[in-house]
């Protein structure tokens, strides 16, 4: 059999990566993440894998976020042997966010469980819950960025910094088949800009000599660049001085693993040059203080400056000025606390943890402000709020929005299609360092939704001349 890469998830979305690599008796499965989103997310989620669990050789994280490890509990579920490889922040990361989407899991189940008895309708079993996590950590093997390793008979593996978050890595998979034929893959999973505070730039995967037979490309922004850093960050700075002097609230959403580091970089570099003024900032996300945390353990992945500022002793997160709110109590009572302060907390989304309670008892005050600073699916709360929505449902009610709604697009992990082009062409056919007259790979595009991933699709073929795919679920390559 030739080797044959079928795509589970992320093929015309964004969430719910899922891959799989079959090269005569190993299997790989690169990622396995949550759908997220619309409605339909959760039976996503819940439908029977397309694939044997005990047959897979190994399985590659690529990340932490939820929607590219989601899933693995469901694999530990159906009784996963097989060592999961990712890098070593990413272990680490991995561990706190499975956690906490494993709890996410158990509530919203008894939550559901409890409407549907008033309807007389049978409870909702959580997708998973936290006894399944402890399994899956236990398979975790860490593999150090630019270290060749034998993941499955005739695969081996190699990480590459993908710039996207703490730990975040492009893979490439040197395969041999059964035959003594050698390919090579190259998967970017997701990449962050350039210049992205805190982090390194992204390495594209590069092997002496030799250029991929396949390349599997993110295409989350892949009809539209963002706007630029600075013109951002300036918005960003007049946003927190209007609300200041208007003493309003103000409600981020954000990750808490990328998106809460950035936000937090920004708002001390402004504080400490006196762009705006000094206010007070709560972190209401133990997760995301968990996350923050582990930047200083793995400071030598970080970029320059902030391994020189933790070199003297100083948090380039400012994270000793910042209140973290632990309890579920102590959240709840920021709802009571009026004056300027802002308030970050998870998801980023929207679709669910505690930003939903701040929505649902601030929404629909006017002196509140809600800055929107990634990226929103389809079908999500954010989504619906950036796209004008007068009023929303929130855990059941419906809820007036006549708070302002800022969205913030310069801050994104994710890079632009410029950036994405720039980062394909490592791989053109008059790419240095290759062997002349090397074969183009082909390019198949996926994290993102149909139109994102066509205009670079489009792009990719009129500058570079390649060939491209755009796969929904269930599609694959054979090479």
């Amino acid at each position: 059999m030739h080797m044959k890469l079928s795509f589970f998830g992320a093929a015309g979305e964004v969430t719910g990566s899922c891959s799989l690599l079959e090269v005569g008796r190993s299997k790989v499965l690169i990622d396995c993440g949550m759908h997220q989103g619309d409605r339909l997310a959760d039976a996503r989620n819940r439908r029977e894998l397309p694939f044997s669990v005990q047959d897979l050789s190994a399985v590659v994280l690529t990340h932490a976020h939820i929607d590219h490890s989601g899933r693995l509990p469901l694999l530990a579920k159906h009784g996963l042997k097989a060592p999961i490889y990712a890098t070593p922040a990413t272990c680490k990361l991995a561990g706190i966010l499975l956690e906490d989407s494993a709890l996410l899991q158990e509530v919203d189940a008894m939550r559901d469980s409890v409407r549907n008895a008033r309807r007389g309708l049978p409870p909702i079993e959580p997708l998973y819950t936290p006894k399944h996590v402890p399994p899956v950590l236990a398979l975790l093997r860490d593999l150090p960025y630019g270290r060749s390793y034998e993941i499955a008979p005739g695969i081996s593996l190699r990480f590459s910094d993908a710039g996207h978050i703490l730990g975040s890595a492009s893979v490439e998979l040197s395969v041999t088949e059964p035959d003594g034929t050698k390919k090579l893959i190259v998967l970017s999973a997701d990449i962050g800009p350039k210049g992205m505070p805190l982090l390194r730039d992204p390495v594209p995967p590069v092997m002496e000599g030799r250029k991929p037979d396949l390349v599997v490309l993110e295409s989350t922004y892949g009809d539209r660049d963002h706007r630029a850093p600075e013109a951002t960050i300036e918005e960003f700075a007049g946003l927190l001085r209007e609300a200041m002097w208007d003493k309003c609230k103000v409600l981020v959403p954000a990750f808490a693993v990328g998106r809460t580091q950035t936000l937090l970089y920004h708002l001390r570099a402004l504080s400490d040059s006196g762009r705006c003024p000094r206010f007070p900032v709560f972190l209401d996300s133990p997760m995301a203080v968990k996350a923050t945390q582990l930047f200083q353990h793995f400071r030598k992945e970080l970029d320059e400056e902030s391994i020189r500022l933790l070199s003297q002793g100083d948090d380039p997160m400012g994270l000793n000025e910042v209140t973290p709110v632990a309890s579920g109590k102590d959240s709840q009572a920021l709802n009571d606390r009026h004056g300027a302060m802002v308030i970050i907390a998870a998801s980023g989304m929207c679709n669910g943890g505690r930003i939903m309670h701040h929505l649902k008892h601030n929404l629909y005050k006017r002196d509140v402000r809600i800055i929107i600073a990634g990226y929103q699916a389809q079908g999500t709360l954010g989504r619906r709020l950036v796209d004008g929505a007068d009023e929303v449902r929130i855990m059941g009610e419906t809820v007036v929005v006549r708070a302002k709604i800022h969205t913030m697009g310069g801050l994104s992990a994710h890079a632009g299609q410029t950036e994405l082009l720039s980062w394909a062409r490592t791989y053109a056919p008059a790419a240095s360092g290759t062997t002349p007259n090397t074969k183009a790979p082909l390019f198949v595009l996926t994290h993102g939704e149909d139109k994102p991933r066509e205009a670079l699709a489009t792009k990719l073929r009129d500058t570079m001349g390649v060939k491209t795919q755009c796969p929904q679920w269930g599609g694959f390559v054979e090479l």
